[in-house]
């Protein structure tokens, strides 16, 4: 699988009325193999601000500075020219991918999962009747969820956004103990554009990932972040204080053709 260079953008406006402590998680994922050009800035009533950052697993990067008040202008792009090398399985993670998480509530759904699916199956197989699964369950509907709603929500709702689909999923597979885990996204060719999610999954100790949505070709997508749902992933985050997210807008495009995805080949998120 050839992947094309790939060029992301995301601006963000917010607005803090209290004190508050923000962190962003927009930059690319810094993993090895990668070939990257970026810059970052970010500004409060026009005076720029210095970042901490923190590197969190799987080269997830969490941006941190503190604001007292104002309004913040944050501007991120990159060109991506190779992509990282696949993600190695650890042992850790075939621990920590099969929990219960705030969002994916995987112990809800034991005994749904047993007379849903069939059990004797591979993992791979389950993988593919999982996502199929939920492809038809759900329809996606902008606005049909609340920020605070989980898997389950999700299956009684029937409809959601990309999120929603990829909690769903993670659910389900560590319901039936396949390790999964959702990764924050830019996704060239997903319409309508935005910060994207998709779940991943251990098969044949290989991260697999799958998108339920079909919103974009996997093979253009660059890994932002990686976590156990969208509560390690979010794209913007605050302690304490009070802020307003004004507006945000979000490009990712690739240069020459948008790879085709038939849903069929296994392919890895570098």
């Amino acid at each position: 699988m050839t992947t094309p260079p790939r060029d992301v953008a995301a601006s963000l406006e917010v607005y803090v009325s209290a004190a508050t402590e923000l962190e962003l998680q927009i930059a690319v994922a810094k993993l090895p193999g990668l070939t990257l050009t970026e810059d970052l800035t970010v500004s409060v009533d026009g005076e720029p601000v210095e970042l901490e950052e923190i590197v969190a697993d799987h080269g997830s990067r969490i941006h941190r500075f503190q604001v007292d008040s104002g309004l913040v202008a944050i501007d991120y792009t990159a060109s991506v020219e190779t992509p990282a090398d696949p993600i190695p399985v650890s042992e850790t993670d075939r621990s920590i991918y099969l929990r219960p998480s705030r969002y994916a509530e995987a112990d809800k759904f034991f005994g749904f999962v047993a007379g849903q699916f069939d059990m004797d199956l591979s993992p791979a197989a389950l993988l593919e009747q999982v996502t199929a699964y939920v492809e038809s369950r759900l329809s996606y509907i902008p606005g049909a969820s609340d920020p605070i709603d989980g898997a389950a929500d999700t299956l009684l709702a029937g409809a959601g956004v990309c999120r929603d689909y990829a909690h769903l999923v993670v659910a389900l597979l560590r319901a039936l103990n396949i390790p999964a885990r959702l990764v924050a996204v830019y996704a060239p060719g997903c319409d309508p554009m935005d910060f994207h999610a998709v779940a991943e999954a251990i098969i044949d100790d290989q991260w697999v990932a799958v998108d339920a949505t079909r919103l974009a070709p996997r093979q253009s997508l660059v890994r932002i972040a990686t976590g156990r749902d969208a509560a390690d992933t979010a794209f913007l985050d605050n302690h304490r204080g009070t802020i307003n997210l004004n507006y945000y807008k979000v490009t990712a495009t690739v240069r020459g053709d948008l790879p085709t995805d038939t849903g069929g080949e296994r392919i890895s998120i570098g």
